[in-house]
This record gives structure tokens, sequence and C-alpha cells, in this order.
């Protein structure tokens, strides 16, 4: 392991026992926090919590202080010119319908196409289709490859119409895809488009830096890297975020308010109506300070050391993984099927010994239909993970096959004892099959 000491600075795994010790994979969904993170909360709301920016005495300054130094942190963070492009959120999939809200109103009209990978999550997917069907635009879907990267293809032929916005996520949170963002940002440039960045996937696990990347805007969520909940990040170019108007309006935003008419306050006020989510600012930037001291080199070597023993470990156990081949594309996301039995199964199963992991249609519902599937089992890794939770994993599955003992497949391909094949129009009565061959028994 390469964080031998790390696991202790997470009070959640005090809750696991010898019998059960907890062993948490789904960091893609949520991941847990550090204490480092939740003191720096604590002692911010015990010691220096009052509302910002408008109150004329000490602790106001205070709080105003620490907020302003977590926007600048996180600035630092992903490479920023100035922490005003820093916009809190309460999460990514507010930051994406902030921007369908506001650049999307100003900058799509009728005919206009948005470009977009069939992987997206529904958060970087619903916000556009509902744009489109207000405009009248089109979506130009951006195929993926059976392993889970983009159709490059595809991809030419997407910007070969010119389309307005090309969004999409660096990270797929199905497959664990790296995508090159910068080249896709340099294409799409050329092509006219605007782009977006889902960052959700990819700050958490890989340096950011959003003058290399090359998008126009990344969005982020705090919960997902060592942060609380309720906290996100819209970063954009200061040339882009002047050209929107207010998402929402009300207290703090404004410049100056008539009865007929009001005016904005700089940026990033202006896009931060009410009071905002101070003590989630606060968590983010101490989860931002605490990956910047791990280094994001050692992370980057962890994820690949802990997918390359979890891929090795589950097609032993019999799983068939999916994602990409080369490990380098990959990051900590392993999606997989095992034995036909339904994810749902497979997740409560290992639920029971404390194996957390996702089941389902992970909001890629478009995707799931596209690769013929209802779902998958979801592997997901971080920081505090070690070998030892992927045996856990390994174990807890063969446990699974047991309890769902499935039947060789009829096929005579397969079985050793002569089969009946029934007419095409004899409905199979055979549930499952081994998953060897695609015969008419399979399902």
């Amino acid at each position: 392991m390469l964080f031998p000491d790390i696991r202790a600075d997470f009070p959640v795994f005090e809750r696991s026992t010898p019998q059960h010790p907890l062993t948490y994979l789904d960091s893609a969904a949520s991941s847990q926090m550090p204490r480092q993170v939740l003191e720096a909360m604590v002692n911010f709301q015990s010691y220096s919590y009052a509302n910002i920016h408008r109150g004329l005495y000490p602790l106001s300054a205070a709080s105003t202080a620490a907020y302003d130094t977590a926007r600048q942190t996180i600035a630092d963070f992903i490479g920023a010119q100035s922490s005003a492009e820093v916009i809190f959120t309460s999460g990514a999939t507010a930051s994406l319908n902030f921007l369908a809200y506001t650049w999307g109103e100003k900058n799509i009209q009728s005919g206009d196409e948005i470009a977009l990978p069939l992987s997206e999550h529904h958060a970087n997917l619903v916000p556009w289709q509902q744009l489109a069907l207000r405009k009248g635009a089109k979506l130009r879907w951006i195929a993926v490859t059976p392993e889970g990267t983009l159709d490059w293809h595809s991809l030419e032929e997407a910007l070969s119409h010119r389309p307005k916005l090309l969004t999409l996520a660096w990270v797929s949170n199905v497959f664990g895809t790296i995508h090159p963002v910068q080249k896709i940002a340099e294409m799409a440039h050329r092509a006219g488009a605007a782009v977006i960045l889902d960052g959700s996937q990819g700050v958490p696990h890989l340096p950011t830096n959003v003058q290399e990347l090359g998008p126009d805007f990344l969005v982020f969520s705090g919960h997902k890297m060592l942060g609380p909940t309720g906290i996100g990040v819209l970063w954009g170019k200061m040339a882009c975020l002047e050209e929107l108007p207010p998402f929402m309006t009300g207290g703090d935003m404004i410049s100056i308010v008539k009865r007929e008419r009001s005016s904005w306050a700089e940026i990033p006020n202006r896009f931060e109506a009410g009071t905002p989510n101070i003590t989630g600012a606060v968590g983010l930037s101490a989860a931002c300070s605490y990956l910047k001291n791990l280094g994001f080199a050692e992370i980057r070597r962890h994820d690949l050391h802990l997918m390359e023993y979890a891929i090795k470990r589950l097609e032993e156990a019999g799983a068939t993984v999916l994602g990409p081949n080369d490990l380098q594309q990959r990051s900590g996301v392993l999606s997989f099927r095992y034995k036909k039995i339904h994810p749902h199964d497979i997740a409560t199963i290992l639920g029971r010994d404390e194996v957390c992991v996702r089941a389902g249609h992970h909001c890629c519902q478009p995707l799931m239909r596209e690769i013929g599937m209802m779902g998958t089992t979801r592997a997901s890794f971080y920081i505090y993970n070690t070998e030892a939770d992927i045996d856990r994993l390994a174990e807890s599955l063969a446990k699974v096959g047991d309890i769902f003992h499935i039947a060789p497949c009829p096929c005579p391909k397969i079985s050793k004892k002569p089969a009946v094949i029934a007419p095409a129009s004899t409905p199979c009565t055979q549930k499952e099959n081994c998953g060897e061959c695609s015969c008419k028994f399979a399902t």
C-alpha cells in the first residue's frame, strides 16, 4: 500500500470488526472524509461561524476570510488564473444546470447542435436534453467503443457539424475511462464549439490544471474528493463568465436595487445569491489541501496498482470486467458482470459482508441500453483502499456464486449430456446460462 497509515485518518473505518471489516468500494458515488476535513469544518463552526460579507464585527470578518481563503485554495488546486473564476455551487449537478440556464439559454438557438458522448452521466445529459427541447436544438451523440473509449470517427463526425457546445466527462463513471481532454478540447474549439468538462470523477484522481486541459468550463463536486456533500465548484474562463447572466437572484449578488431594476455585483458574488455553504467551502478547501499533500503522482500510482490487482482477482473469480484494456486509460472505477446474476443481488449479498459497492445503471441509462445491459456492479477505489479490500470483494463474490448456483447451459457445445433444442418459437425455460456461449438459451 502506497499510503500505509492513511486509514487511521478516516474515522469511518473504526466501525470495522474482525468478522466484518468495512470494505468501502463506492468512492465514485461519495468518498469518505478524513479527520483533517472533519476537524476543519468543526473548528470553523465552533470558533469562526457567522454570515459573511456584510457583518461589521470581527466574527463575521473571520468567517468571510475563511470563505475567501477556501476559494483561493481551490483556485490554486485547479490552476485557475484568479480565485474569482471559482464559483461555489451545491455540486456538479447544480453547476451543469447553472450552465444550461445561463450559457445555454444565451447561446443555443433553434437548429443548433450540442455534442456529447453516449456515456454521459444523467447530470451532464438531462440539462442539455431539456435545453434542446426548449430551444428546438439537437443533441448530436458521440458513440463509445465496446471497451468504453470514445469512438474517434464518431467524434470527428459530430464536430464536422459544428456544434455550439461539446460537453463530456473527463472520466467515465461506468467504465473508468480517462478521456484525452486536452486533445478533445482543441478539436472542439477548432470546430467552433465551447467545451464544458464534467470533472466529477477526474478531479479527485488526476492532477488538474484548467489552463492545460483547455475547457471553457469545469465542474466538480466536493463529496467525491474527501469533502462534504452540498458543495461543488463551477470554474469558468473569466471571459466566458462575464458573458453570463445571473442564474439565481437575491441577496449578496446585487450591486444596486431600485424599484424598477437592479444591477449585479462583481464576479464571483454575482453567481452566489443568498447565504452560501460556508462550512462546505471550508471542508472542500481542507480536502484539496489533503490531496495536494499526498501528491497526485502517488495517488495515480496507487489507483493503477489497485486497478491491476482488482482486474486480476475479479477475472480469477469468474467476473467479466468492463472498460479499457490499457490500464493507463483507466481511473479508479471498475464495473463488472458476474455469472448473469443481477447487479442488485450481487450488491445486496456483498453488503452483508460490509463490502460496499454500487449496482445499477449508474445514472447512465442510454449507455446501458446501447451496450445491452440492465446495469453493472461497480467497485470504485480511492486512497484508503488496499489489496485486502480487493481480496474481500473477490471472496464475497464467491459467496454470491454459491447462493445463485448457475446451472450449465444446455447447449450441446457446452453440456456433456445431450440437450433437446426447442424450436425457436418455444419459449426457453432456462432462465440463466453459464455465459460460455451465445446459443438460443442465452438470456
